[in-house]
């Protein structure tokens, strides 16, 4: 009976802990997102291109933090899902999207990157606000239309009562599913890599002092190797990576191997570290780009006090509410 008893007690404890970790979480990931957008929208200066990819991604991970993190909270307390089938489709249905959107927009940010290297005297022409706002509504409407297919069918959405998040089902499709995961890992893993590996190339040389033929080049590279989006840009791509692999690695072995990992908190604790991956921006951006921490501080003093805002404002030489 002890046993029994001391079982249930951690049981209970175990689903508590899960239940306050997605909570936290949840509230994380909305509060940093919406702070990216917000503090976006309020700058008024000038701003480069990556920014509206910034944008996207920020986007994605808020409706991540609103519409998928919060319904795993209560099935984490209880064991069960209990929303319904429709919902469970609904937020399965958000997770591929979403990390599909995330996938595409940092091959866009590596191209947009490997332009402003390759091609820095005519990076402002090619590179357009408008283009980039095109590419970013093409992202998102097929990433949509992609992983529609799943949602539309008529198998049953998988319930994974142990990271306590709905799937859909992509078995039955199999043949669609890979090539799903090669229209978007294709393009986006070999862009990411051919364009990082350029840049750190184009850097090496640059820092190595060999000579570059035409000297205009050289200056606007060298000027525009300096700007610390490119480094902020391959530790965001990085940092995603890094955080999805352990699931990746996960899925491979149980495929590979025919057996399935039975130990809950890995099950748990790969999903989550992936999930997780939607709140570093943040840190990372607040870190790595100066741009980013003066126009933080401006929304931050806008909205404490406008007088202070106003007046930081102008002291960058910007105004808020031009």
């Amino acid at each position: 009976m002890q046993e029994m008893s001391y079982l249930q007690d951690h049981s209970k404890l175990e689903a508590l802990t899960k239940a306050v970790l997605i909570s936290i979480l949840a509230i994380a990931i909305v509060l940093s997102n919406f702070l990216i957008i917000a503090t976006y929208a309020n700058f008024k200066g000038p701003t480069e291109v990556i920014n509206y990819y910034l944008l996207s991604l920020a986007v994605a991970d808020l409706l991540c933090g609103l519409l998928v993190v919060p319904f795993s909270v209560y099935p984490a307390l209880t064991g069960e899902w209990m929303y319904g089938d429709v919902v469970c489709r609904f937020t399965g249905y958000l997770e591929v999207t979403l990390w599909a959107v995330s996938v595409y927009t940092f091959m866009w940010i590596s191209v947009d990157r490997y332009l402003a290297v390759r091609k820095p005297l005519r990076y402002e022409t090619v590179q357009t606000k408008t283009r980039c706002q095109c590419w970013m509504a093409f992202t998102w409407i097929s990433a949509a239309l992609l992983c529609c297919p799943p949602i539309l069918g008529y198998t049953m959405p998988l319930k994974d009562n142990v990271a306590h998040i709905c799937m859909l089902d992509w078995g039955n499709i199999a043949a669609y599913s890979v090539t799903l995961a090669i229209l978007v890992l294709g393009p986006s893993v070999i862009s990411i890599v051919h364009n990082y590996s350029y840049i750190f190339v184009m850097m090496r040389k640059l820092k190595s002092g060999e000579p570059i033929h035409d000297k205009e080049y050289a200056t606007a590279l060298a000027e525009n190797l300096s700007n610390p989006s490119h480094m902020m840009s391959f530790v965001l791509v990085f940092a995603f990576w890094m955080s999805w692999l352990p699931w990746i690695f996960l899925r491979l072995y149980e495929t590979v191997t025919g057996e399935i990992v039975q130990n809950t908190l890995i099950n748990f604790g790969v999903v989550w570290v992936g999930v997780l991956n939607s709140f570093w921006k943040i840190i990372i951006m607040t870190t790595m780009l100066p741009q980013f921490r003066i126009a933080l501080r401006v929304f931050c003093l806008t909205i404490c006090c406008k007088t202070k805002g106003r007046l930081q404002a102008e002291l960058i030489g910007l105004d808020p509410d031009d």
